[in-house]
């Protein structure tokens, strides 16, 4: 596993960030993430990138808290995420890749009432998180296979992001660049 710092940082700050509720902290980690995963393609670091922001999307939304199955679905998450950090610090990447993939499919299988809306909310993480690493300048095709998703439908949401369209070359004007330093030097 590449990047094996990066992804103990990651699931450190993640375990924190859940457990004071705070998804705003998860989706910042979920991009670090990405940007790692768009400069060395490790598949791993793609699958924690999907898997934190999922994680995110699921906590902003108070009303799932209230589903059955969230107690259950809640505790296993924190359970596979400690394993993962231990299994990380000792090295032992047999049982991380256990966890890990047990920490993905607790979002995927969730059971009861929760389940639609939480595997709605994994499938949406995959294809947001395809299009940042698009973004990043990794071809369609390469980054649908690193998701799992279909390229139509990366296609399909980076259409509507506008992703294609940035001009990377275009530069700020001289008065808009002024106006930001005066804005920040005050």
């Amino acid at each position: 596993m590449e990047e094996r710092e990066n992804i103990l940082k990651i699931l450190q700050g993640t375990l924190d960030a859940l457990k004071r509720n705070d998804n705003i902290r998860l989706k910042d980690l979920s991009n670090q993430t990405i940007h790692t995963a768009s400069i060395v393609q490790d598949p791993e670091n793609v699958v924690m990138a999907v898997i934190v922001y999922s994680l995110s999307k699921i906590i902003e939304r108070p009303m799932y808290k209230e589903k059955s199955g969230w107690k259950k679905f809640y505790k296993r998450v924190l359970k596979e995420i400690n394993h993962s950090i231990k299994d990380l610090k000792d090295n032992d990447e047999k049982h991380l890749n256990v966890h890990i993939e047990g920490l993905r499919s607790s979002i995927e299988r969730v059971s009861g009432n929760l389940k639609k809306y939480v595997q709605e909310v994994f499938i949406k993480a995959k294809i947001n998180k395809a299009s940042r690493i698009y973004e990043h300048g990794i071809s369609m095709e390469k980054t649908a296979n690193l998701l799992g998703i279909t390229m139509w439908d990366l296609a399909g949401y980076a259409g509507q992001t506008g992703i294609p369209d940035v001009n990377l070359g275009k530069t700020m004007d001289v008065k808009a660049r002024i106006k930001i330093a005066t804005e920040i030097l005050g």
